[in-house]
């Protein structure tokens, strides 16, 4: 039997990690299919930076950074 989660009574932090793990298995689920729009928004995403009106940070740097700056 699976224990519910209080979800209020996590930290900020604990909610972040619990959204990543759940998005790991969400998307390893072989009946997952990203959705429409998700695909249009990186298209979006990537023309912006081609034409210098948008610029990214690493992944993993920007996790370090929202932690450091939830903690």
């Amino acid at each position: 039997m699976n224990k519910p989660i209080a979800i209020d009574k996590l930290s900020t932090g604990e909610k972040i990690e619990l959204m990543e793990k759940l998005w790991v298995d969400l998307s390893s689920s072989p009946d997952y299919t990203t959705p429409e729009w998700h695909g249009k928004e990186l298209a979006n995403r990537k023309s912006a930076f081609k034409e210098g009106e948008a610029t990214y940070t690493d992944w993993n740097k920007a996790k370090e950074d929202i932690r450091k700056e939830i903690s």
